[in-house]
């Protein structure tokens, strides 16, 4: 079913590409194949965490002159937070990467170049 709708699509461009009524109906101003290079784009970092552990700790720093001995215990909760939660971004970067998702636009440009698409118009 989806190749159907993709062969009547097809079938649609090229009409309106044609010059048999005089002028075609669709005028690309650049050629309708795709790049072999995808735009390097950082990916998005996600939520913050740890930030009310972070604000009981500025908070206790605020109350005590910046001392950090008078803080160790919110200093101790903040660092074992941080590091929670840079272990649970290693497990999931490492079970992403082997089960798939969203590439990396630096892998997907040398996937596209490695294997590059046919620069004729359709």
């Amino acid at each position: 079913m989806a190749a159907q709708g993709g062969i009547l699509f097809q079938e649609k461009v090229s009409r309106l590409l044609s010059r048999e009524n005089g002028k075609p109906a669709l005028k690309p101003n650049r050629p309708l194949v795709l790049r072999d290079a995808v735009a390097n784009r950082k990916l998005k970092k996600g939520e913050a965490t740890c930030i009310i552990e972070m604000s009981v700790m500025m908070a206790c720093w605020k109350q005590n002159n910046f001392v950090d001995g008078l803080c160790s215990s919110e200093i101790n909760a903040f660092y074992t937070c941080v590091n929670k939660a840079q272990a649970a971004m290693k497990n999931k970067s490492e079970q992403s990467s082997l089960q798939g998702g969203r590439l990396h636009p630096k892998q997907a440009t040398a996937l596209l170049r490695r294997y590059p698409n046919l620069r004729t118009e359709i």
